[in-house]
């Protein structure tokens, strides 16, 4: 039977994370068999390898990672959504494809790279509903950061904020659903603020375009710079990406009927709103959780239209996987890809 490398855990912990052989899969009747050609890391993967994410402990040894880009070569016997040599990605909720999410969504994950098996492996077998085409004009190493990153930017800004040119939107941080909010609010003609603690990478954000920069480890009550830069009005959406008590920085930021996209918990998964402030402003906080098929799809069209290039940070070789996770801890200016095929 012919093999594999796959990154597998036989136990929940970065250290225990081994390179192994396995079986090529097969596909199943509706199954894609993909061979994969690029994986990119997402803070949610570190916290699944680590077991400080999933209520549930999966079937070990468990393969990690949720995002990937690769070529389908060969599918099922009732597969019509593709065929053999279409460049296509994973999508994360595997069963939202459109609207509402399925009820069985929250209660059981039903979501690639835990509690589902992961991408982290030469080749993937994949529904053909839960897979999508790849954007033209990016490469495998850029397309494998689309289906988590770019698409929660995406479902925040556009699908659910309904992002109008002229508005103001505040990214938090240099990461990559920073970045994609970043490039995605500029396409669409919006102004943009980004606050980050580093100097260094505020100065490379300019590179992306025009844009305002607050560097907080010199005004960490950065939401009165915000006040200057938007003469009194404050920002018309927010990435929130740090959570915890940095909330409070968001609401005291917004404009009058304002949004805050809660995306992140990097400072803490507990939040405490100033309630008075947010009812004056009848301001407005959604849930983020990724986004279903139908905006991936949507997304990957725009991202064609505008050329739209991610911003990786690093690319790692597939036998370097623990050296990658150690430089995602780091916190990496944009996307931290595994090439696994060249």
């Amino acid at each position: 039977m012919p093999t594999m490398k796959q990154w597998q855990l036989p136990a929940f912990g970065l250290q225990q994370l081994a390179i192994a052989d396995a079986p090529i899969p097969q596909p199943g009747p509706h199954e894609l068999l993909i061979k994969v050609r690029a994986v990119s890391l997402n803070y949610r993967d570190k916290l699944v390898v680590e077991g400080d994410l999933l209520p549930d402990r999966p079937a070990m040894p468990f393969v990690p990672c949720s995002d990937m880009s690769g070529e389908v070569v060969a599918t099922g016997a009732a597969v019509t959504r593709f065929k053999a040599g279409d460049r296509v990605l994973g999508h994360f909720w595997t069963q939202w494809i459109d609207g509402v999410p399925p009820p069985t969504m929250a209660r059981h994950g039903l979501s690639l790279g835990g509690p589902l098996p992961g991408m982290l492996a030469e080749y993937v077998t994949l529904e053909e509903h839960a897979a999508v085409r790849a954007p033209t004009t990016v490469t495998d190493a850029e397309a494998s950061t689309l289906p988590i990153a770019a698409l929660t930017a995406w479902f925040a800004l556009v699908e659910t904020g309904h992002l109008q040119a002229g508005q103001t939107v505040l990214v938090q941080g240099t990461g990559g659903v920073a970045l994609f909010g970043l490039q995605i609010a500029q396409a669409l003609g919006a102004q943009v603020i980004v606050i980050s603690r580093h100097a260094e990478k505020l100065s490379r954000v300019k590179a992306l375009g025009s844009c305002a920069v607050i560097d907080t480890q010199v005004t960490p009550g950065w939401a009165n710079a915000v006040e200057r830069l938007t003469h009194g009005r404050g920002v018309d959406h927010v990435l929130e990406i740090l959570g915890g008590s940095n909330i409070e920085h968001s609401v005291a930021a917004l404009a009058p009927g304002g949004r805050i996209a809660q995306i992140g918990f990097l400072e803490g998964p507990d939040i405490a709103l100033p309630v008075i402030r947010l009812m004056l402003k009848r301001a407005i906080i959604q849930g983020i959780s990724v986004g279903h098929r139908s905006a991936f799809e949507r997304m990957n069209r725009y991202f064609d239209e505008y050329s739209i290039k991610p911003v990786i940070d690093r690319v790692f070789s597939f036998h370097d996987v623990p050296a990658a996770f150690d430089h995602l801890e780091r916190g990496p200016f944009g996307k931290v890809v595994i090439s696994v095929t060249s």
